[in-house]
């Protein structure tokens, strides 16, 4: 007669628990055990407890390799669901070995659980096991089926948010949390008049006004400081859109900015061309939205903005606007604004060049370039992996709730009526625009080290993304080389790992689109190659959302400094704008209001947060993986507190990657 000891643990989710019968095989070397019902004294497999069973054997079953779940409703019970976290199983030669699990079970359900150490799948020796990867796949591929909508974008599932598979749903707390957040800021709206009115606003003042407690420090500071040119510079640094400005040497031809237009903004005796030499000068360009037209609003298409932005870093190392062209072909109806126009005509010049970048973020730096993108890393890692491979051990964190998040993007803010449709380029117009980046994607672009040495931005003073990110990018590569160094030993084994080159021809086919061009890698040839992409990964899903997402409802809410919706088109002439002009150019009340209330639930912090770093879920058994993930930890709480004691000393502080605010994985 052999024991084996199971500790069975029921995950703290939703109604994970359940009163049916769960049973239970072991399978080894040698043979299997009964089909046991594990049954205790009392109400077994209640919501985040762990309970400790027996099964015995005529005989130890030799190498223990699955364990066989089962589910069986009892007779008077409706269909539920159990969520099993994990099986720790200790054997009768002492061995305690590890079977994750993580998975929703249904009714008359059967699941079988790999245990141990991470394996490739050419160290997969036994029949059985081999048999089982096979199978597991297979059912992944079958389950897990590609999707496109257009063949110009990246592919994504075939999920709605109601046929999302349990294991990967939104959990019904954060449901219902967003949902309160919503549904309150909404009704605080009604209340106001301010949902759904059709007028304009009546003073910039007003604006401040939309909510009565939903504010923030940087908000606060935003909507005394929005005017001023040396913040409006910094936000280029260091709001939610931090990618497109680029040091300069010389301007384009279509953007014929004079020596006589900006000397008085210049260091005193210094020519234009001195200060391109220096490297003080910075172009913002947002081409790609030229020829893109506008969505019919009221009868009328209305304007897209194209913007050229020169900026200036002065002799006080402050960032600053010096020339606005909102359009990319020079003309006499499309003037170049200077500070030292009126003050309405250089808002209003400002005031377009936000509103371009808004729905450049949004669509892209944002909505493509972190979640569209990252749901094709999810679905290849799903589908090319089995749960016992140490590549999807890692992973797998990070794409928690990915597909559903998605799912509901597409049906929501991709949606006729949703947020994109309400903008100035509309629903075809913003596709358009997610093709044309698209186009322009790049591997090196998503890496930050590459990304800022491409546009130039290694010594700019003050900017904290860059400082934060950089710092971050060189934490999560020392942890991914350790971990992924442990299990290769050497180059020959990542070529050989035909689930590792599945996983990332997938990702060159759906995401990059099977465009070479774009120096994603079709196949990994080594070790390193391996760590930079999934360090890529892993920055792109906690880091960069965080750096585009959270700051949305401190720098967008105040729509002068930030609106997807312009009503009237860039002056054609100077001195013809006044205050009045702004105000019929910027959305309306209704419109405002909406936009203002979406961008607080995407930024609202969550209870069921799992920050960077932090592994609830126990995947990997191996000691030495579990000592990396505690050196990981402790670099992040030490990046925190610098970064703590750093924005202590600011007026403005950027708080968007400090590593205690940074979500592993793409939840809003």
């Amino acid at each position: 007669m052999a024991e084996y000891k199971l500790e069975v643990t029921t995950g703290g989710r939703d109604c994970a628990g359940t009163l049916d019968h769960i049973l239970v095989t072991l399978l080894g070397s040698e043979g299997q055990s009964e089909r046991t019902d594990l049954d205790n004294w009392g109400i077994d497999f209640k919501i985040g407890t762990s309970e400790t069973y027996t099964v015995k054997t005529g005989a130890p079953l030799g190498k223990l390799l699955l364990v066989k779940l089962e589910k069986d409703p009892r007779f008077w019970r409706k269909d539920d669901e159990w969520f099993c976290s994990k099986i720790a199983v200790t054997t009768p030669e002492g061995e305690t070995l590890l079977f994750p699990c993580y998975q929703w079970l249904s009714n008359d359900e059967v699941v079988e659980l790999r245990g141990g150490r991470a394996l490739k799948a050419f160290e997969d020796e036994h029949p059985l096991l081999i048999e089982h990867r096979k199978k597991e796949l297979a059912s992944k591929k079958s389950n897990f089926q590609w999707a496109s909508k257009d063949q110009r974008l990246p592919s994504h599932s075939q999920f709605s948010t109601s046929s999302v598979p349990a294991e990967i749903r939104m959990s019904k707390s954060r449901v219902q949390e967003s949902q309160s957040a919503f549904l309150s800021g909404t009704a605080e709206l009604k209340c106001k008049g301010m949902l759904g009115s059709e007028e304009s606003w009546k003073t910039i003042e007003d604006m401040k006004m939309i909510f009565d407690d939903r504010k923030s420090e940087i908000s606060e500071y935003l909507f005394e400081h929005w005017k001023d040119d040396d913040f409006y510079g910094y936000q280029f640094l260091n709001s939610v859109n931090p990618l497109l400005i680029k040091r300069c040497s010389k301007l384009p031809p279509n953007f014929p900015v004079t020596e006589e237009m900006v000397k008085p903004y210049l260091e005193i005796g210094m020519p234009l061309h001195n200060e391109f030499k220096r490297g003080n000068m910075f172009l913002y360009d947002q081409k790609i939205l030229s020829g893109i037209p506008g969505r019919l609003y009221h009868g009328e298409r209305l304007p897209v903005p194209a913007p050229l932005c020169l900026l200036y870093l002065n002799p006080e190392k402050k960032l600053i606007p010096i020339a606005i062209q909102v359009h990319q072909q020079p003309s006499k109806d499309n003037p170049i604004f200077l500070p030292s126009d009126s003050e309405t005509d250089w808002l209003l010049a400002k005031i377009m060049v936000k509103n371009a970048d808004m729905m450049t973020h949004q669509a892209i730096t944002h909505l493509k370039n972190t979640h569209l993108i990252a749901e094709v890393w999810a679905m290849s890692l799903f589908r090319n992996f089995p749960f016992i491979h140490p590549i999807y051990k890692l992973l797998i964190p990070h794409f928690r709730w990915m597909l559903h998040v998605n799912a509901g993007a597409r049906e929501i803010l991709l949606a006729p009526s949703g947020s994109f449709a309400m903008s100035s380029l509309g629903l075809d117009g913003t596709i358009e625009l997610m093709r044309r980046a698209q186009d322009e994607l790049t591997y090196s672009s998503l890496c930050i080290p590459d990304d800022i040495r491409a546009r130039g931005l290694e010594s700019i003073p003050d900017f904290y993304y860059r400082d934060d990110g950089l710092k971050l990018w060189d934490i999560i590569h020392r942890f991914v080389n350790s971990v992924v160094g442990h299990f290769y030993r050497s180059n020959d084994e990542v070529v050989k790992d035909s689930e590792l080159q599945g996983w990332i021809h997938e990702i060159f086919t759906h995401c990059f689109l099977g465009n070479k061009r774009l120096g994603c890698p079709e196949a990994f040839h080594d070790v390193e190659e391996v760590v930079k992409f999934i360090t890529m990964v892993i920055f792109t899903v906690s880091v960069q959302h965080a750096a585009v997402n959270n700051g949305q409802f401190d720098y967008q809410t105040f729509v002068p400094n930030g609106s997807l919706l312009l009503r009237k088109r860039s002056p054609t002439a100077k001195g013809q704008s006044s205050m009045e002009t702004i105000l019929e150019t910027l959305p309306n009340i209704g419109e405002t209001v909406i936009t203002a209330s979406i961008l607080y639930v995407l930024t609202l912090n969550y209870s069921d947060t799992v920050l960077l770093g932090s592994y609830p879920d126990e995947r990997f058994q191996e000691p030495e993986i579990k000592q990396m993930m505690e050196g990981f930890q402790a670099e992040l709480s030490s990046l925190s507190d610098d970064i703590k004691a750093r924005n202590a000393k600011l007026g403005v502080p950027y708080t968007y990657l400090d590593p205690g605010q940074i979500d592993s994985s793409i939840i809003k």
